[in-house]
């Protein structure tokens, strides 16, 4: 009776999930292998062409790429730079300014990706932008370029807005987890003579690995799905160089008309993703039994 009873309190939870989540899995799987006019209503089974196409399509592989670069770019500044930066803040002793630098990197994060991504426009614009007036009166003028206007800095300059935005968010987090790490491991280690760097390899990083896992895991995938800063800054140019994932499916299912094609490419991005996440799942489990 009591299994009844808890299956009746999660049973409507299971069918949105089923409904919103699953059953579109399941749906745009099908539609990966069709050719599909959605205009038109016109579709013809193709079964795995569309995914041989991926294969060839050279823009598909530099999207591909630029997910991996803004996925490992976000760990180093989203997962290890902040792990840092949030020790760094929580080992201060004065209440007020832990509490002022929290705020203080926070606030990026409460900016919109797109509001983000329009400022940081203007800032690299090449004649009028904040970055190439900064590096001139710096007397780095041979550094100023625009940066979003050649393939070989393009897609650097929208990670780098993209991990100004978040980085006080995972900072954050990280402080939370840092605050629950009881106060006397830090004291005994203080007595035994260890440094603030040792303490923080051998006390911090141990006691927040299940955080760590779980912001690698919401980096990666964020990473995978990015769209708006693409959209807004490049649109995906010059010459495809900032397409990623996201954006190339937009461009082949409602620019190009070929819904087949992008929901071969969603499928794409959901398999790495929930790659990704078992097998972080898995090491965490693992590293959490050992420890």
């Amino acid at each position: 009776m009591a299994r009844v009873a808890g299956l009746a309190w999660v049973l409507p939870a299971l069918v949105v999930l089923g409904v919103f989540v699953y059953l579109p899995l399941v749906q745009n799987l099908a539609f990966s292998t069709q050719e599909w006019d959605i205009y038109s209503g016109v579709s013809e089974f193709v079964g795995i062409e569309n995914y041989e196409k991926l294969l060839g399509d050279p823009v598909f592989w530099g999207a591909l790429w630029n997910n991996v670069l803004y996925a490992l770019l976000s760990i180093v500044f989203q997962v290890a730079g902040a792990l840092v930066l949030a020790a760094m803040i929580e080992s201060l002793r004065s209440v007020r300014w832990r509490k002022i630098l929290r705020a203080i990197y926070f606030v990026p994060s409460a900016i919109s990706l797109t509001v983000a991504g329009l400022l940081f426009y203007f800032i690299y614009e090449p004649k009028l932008g904040m970055l190439n007036h900064m590096l001139d009166a710096l007397g780095l003028s041979a550094l100023a370029q625009p940066w979003l206007g050649q393939e070989s800095t393009a897609m650097v300059a929208i990670i780098a807005m993209s991990q100004w935005q978040g980085f006080g968010y995972s900072t954050l987090l990280f402080a939370v987890a840092i605050q629950r790490i009881p106060a006397e491991l830090y004291e005994a280690a203080s007595l035994d003579g260890i440094g603030p760097i040792r303490r923080f390899f051998h006390v911090t990083v141990p006691l927040v690995r299940e955080m760590s896992g779980l912001m690698v895991i919401v980096t990666i995938s964020g990473a995978f799905q990015v769209f708006n800063e693409v959209m807004v800054m490049t649109s995906g140019g010059p010459n495809n160089s900032t397409q990623v994932l996201a954006t190339w499916l937009y461009r082949s299912g409602f620019v190009r008309n070929d819904f087949g094609y992008a929901a071969a490419i969603a499928t794409v991005i959901f398999i790495v993703t929930l790659m990704v996440a078992l097998g972080q799942l898995w090491y965490t489990r693992r590293r959490r039994v050992e420890f």
